[in-house]
């Protein structure tokens, strides 16, 4: 994913940056414990369509 498309993206629920999870295809917000999906190089930034994360998939 191109870094200069990343640093204007942000999670449409807080607002928040986003980093890019490139083993899973994912766009990561920490702060909504939310995993976007990337799907054919396309950002996929709905509530709807984004997974939960775990604790252990934040490190915490």
């Amino acid at each position: 994913m191109d870094t200069r498309l990343l640093e204007l993206l942000v999670c449409p629920v807080t607002k928040g940056p986003l980093e890019f999870d490139r083993e899973k295809s994912e766009l990561i917000s920490r702060s909504a414990r939310l995993a976007y999906p990337v799907r054919d190089g396309i950002p996929v930034l709905l509530e709807n369509e984004a997974r939960p994360l775990t604790d252990e998939e934040l490190g915490l």
